[in-house]
């Protein structure tokens, strides 16, 4: 079985299990409260209380925000004493590169394709 533009199926199948992966990765990236955790948990391990106080928010607020992230894979907890210490996790962004370069690829080759489409058909509307 044969996927859509020529691709093999099974290929079609991983862009979609990679996808899955994606849209939690980009769901959990839409907030700026996470994204700005993110980057502080980029120079070290932080507490939930210590992430919360810049923020203003309630240690509730700011575990949720946590556990989308760790749901994501790119954050980790450990309970450490009475407090939970939160660092980056085992998943990095070089999946959403990966697909950033490849999407962006193929949207080229689709302008590519465009641009030799109108070069050929130039004139012929007259």
């Amino acid at each position: 079985m044969r996927a859509l533009r020529g691709r093999p199926a099974a290929v079609t199948l991983n862009l979609m299990v990679q996808c899955a992966d994606l849209d939690r990765t980009f769901a959990s990236l839409a907030d700026p409260t996470r994204r700005a955790v993110l980057e502080r948990l980029g120079s070290g391990s932080a507490s939930i209380s210590e992430l919360a106080e810049p923020f203003e928010i309630s240690l509730t607020g700011m575990k949720k925000h946590v556990q989308v992230l760790e749901e994501a894979g790119l954050v980790t907890t450990e309970k450490v004493g009475r407090t939970r210490r939160c660092s980056v996790g085992p998943r990095r962004l070089e999946d959403v590169q990966e697909w950033t370069d490849t999407y962006r690829r193929m949207l080229e080759g689709r302008l590519d394709r465009f641009g030799e489409l109108l070069e050929r058909t130039k004139g012929e509307g007259r």
